[in-house]
């Protein structure tokens, strides 16, 4: 990323190397944000690749979701069943700063490549494991994907309590919430064990629950669980408008005079019944309804403009395709141009920038294996023949195996 001046802006993770045993979502959203600011990513995929790699939307039989969560790293592809395997990321492991990892506990343990091992061949590693229920505990070994994990942490049934209607069972949700917050998470504590390092000169093993993240997220709920509200908070919710719907927040004092003023009824501020915070609480339900009438006959679109001059906060309910579409989207260039061998495509970058160094994703989406001889070669010295050796025993795969078995 350049300058104003033109001279390139060093990423934050520029040289630290991170091996990456993730796959899914959780693990691999984490790392995608350390390849952002700079990190060599290194994605160790068993033989068969990581299966998001098959998940559509798919183009000429590439993922664009796989993309979105791995542009901007390396791929290894290796058969961790076999010693050999192992032994080679044993003396990878010197060479790199991170690992992270997402498998059920215990799995990293049995294949001789847990955190006490590794640690022993570079004292200095960053080593984060991510699972649905910590890597200690009873419930350390269950299978758990972001939905599970919705429900288990109360999540969904916190959602159903704020539903209005005859709606008496739990909604269904497609977006993997605990995913992206477990990868958020992860990313943010890897942050903090690198800079432990730097301290001391010692790594660390970062154990990221997702359950637990989940239940952190849940911050009123989790104190209204502990101490039942009397009454139910009001809520904001859709507005009809004449074509679609907009969320309107008059959230302090102020918010909610701009908004009787920009709809025409400045004597809604006298009005006992909205006069102060806690009388619009008690009569929330007869706010919203006048607010219906007034978007009633106007578009979506004019309500939002005609409260947002008044200082309102408020928005129009939009697809993601809407969105992306948006000034502040493509003013903050949010959405960056990459292609992963099947054609264009737009990924986000992260949600943060830094006035002085570059944050955003890299143009480069792995095939299965593609860079393996590379990284053995650069990092292990190995030569061609050793190479070839391991590729002929099934131990390495690389893109010229994969499209030889596919012949």
């Amino acid at each position: 990323m350049a300058t104003a001046n033109g001279s390139a802006r060093p990423g934050i993770l520029d040289g630290i190397r991170v091996l990456d045993f993730t796959a899914m979502m959780s693990g691999p959203y984490c790392t995608r944000l350390m390849a952002d600011l700079g990190a060599e990513v290194i994605k160790v995929e068993p033989p068969e690749g990581d299966h998001i790699r098959l998940r559509p939307p798919l183009r000429d039989g590439r993922s664009a979701y796989f993309a979105q969560l791995n542009a901007g790293k390396s791929s290894i592809a290796l058969d961790l069943k076999r010693p050999e395997a192992r032994k080679l990321i044993h003396e990878l492991v010197p060479h790199c700063d991170v690992l992270v990892e997402n498998y059920r506990p215990g799995v990293m343990q049995r294949l001789g490549l847990d955190y006490d091992k590794l640690a022993m061949l570079n004292p200095k590693l960053v080593y984060c494991s991510i699972s649905g229920f910590g890597q200690e505990g009873s419930w350390s070994g269950r299978s758990a994907y972001a939905p599970v994990l919705h429900a288990t942490s109360g999540y969904d049934m916190a959602n159903l309590d704020y539903q209005e209607g005859d709606i008496n069972r739990p909604l269904k949700n497609g977006i993997f919430i605990a995913d992206v917050l477990g990868g958020s998470t992860a990313f943010g504590a890897i942050q903090a064990a690198l800079f432990r390092v730097l301290k001391t000169g010692q790594g660390d093993h970062v154990d990221v629950s997702l359950l637990d993240a989940m239940v952190s997220m849940l911050v009123y709920e989790c104190q209204e669980a502990q101490f039942p509200a009397e009454r139910r908070r009001p809520l904001y919710r859709p507005t009809q408008a004449s074509d679609g719907f907009l969320l309107v927040a008059p959230v302090s004092q102020n918010n909610f005079e701009a908004l009787a003023r920009g709809v025409g009824h400045p004597e809604w501020i006298g009005d006992s019944r909205f006069a102060t915070s806690s009388d619009r609480e008690h009569n929330w339900s007869e706010l919203m309804s006048l607010l219906d009438e007034w978007a009633l006959t106007r578009t979506a679109a004019d309500c939002e403009a005609t409260l947002t001059i008044a200082g309102v906060p408020c928005s129009q309910y939009r697809t993601l395709r809407e969105t992306m579409a948006l000034p502040p989207i493509q003013e903050r260039g949010v959405l960056e141009e990459i292609d992963d061998g099947a054609g264009p495509l737009r990924i986000p970058n992260a949600a943060f920038r830094f006035g002085h160094s570059a944050t955003r994703v890299r143009n480069k989406v792995p095939s299965l294996g593609e860079d393996g001889s590379r990284l053995l070669s650069t990092l292990l010295g190995l030569n061609a023949q050793a190479i070839e050796e391991l590729r002929n025993s099934g131990v390495l795969r690389g893109t010229e195996e994969i499209a030889a078995a596919a012949e």
